[in-house]
């Protein structure tokens, strides 16, 4: 068996496509994949806010739309991405303790997925080796 990698626009798609979906799993590659892409267009926010001012209405709600937009994509997809180590989902609730559950989430979110079916579903983005 071979997982293979998620690309950066399909992994994009992906989050968005399943936008509230707290089943099922999600790879390593796509999480961090649109973990990249939520941080790049949160940049393009944060530069439009120093030249246009923090306080211009323009950045307040664009900021505020980006935000609204890819929050529940964002959390089902760390749902998912848990789920694919064999971790609970609710296992988020770690970022809730200073320092150490942050570490603790994302030494979770590095590590390999299962390569078995487990509770949670499929191994996701498998292709078979034939023998």
């Amino acid at each position: 068996m071979y997982q293979y990698r998620v690309s950066f626009g399909d992994a994009v798609s992906r989050a968005f496509s399943n936008y509230c979906k707290f089943s099922g799993r999600a790879s390593r590659s796509e999480y961090w994949w649109f973990s990249l892409f939520t941080c790049i267009v949160s940049w393009i926010f944060l530069i439009l806010g120093y030249f246009c001012g923090f306080d211009s209405s323009i950045y307040k709600i664009g900021n505020n739309l980006w935000s609204l937009v890819i929050f529940l994509p964002s959390f089902g997809l760390l749902f998912r991405r848990l789920h694919d180590i064999g971790r609970s989902g609710w296992n988020w609730l770690w970022l809730l303790l200073p320092v150490i559950g942050w570490i603790i989430v994302i030494v979770y979110l590095c590590k390999d997925s299962e390569m078995s079916m487990n509770k949670y579903g499929d191994v996701p983005n498998v292709i078979g080796l034939e023998d």
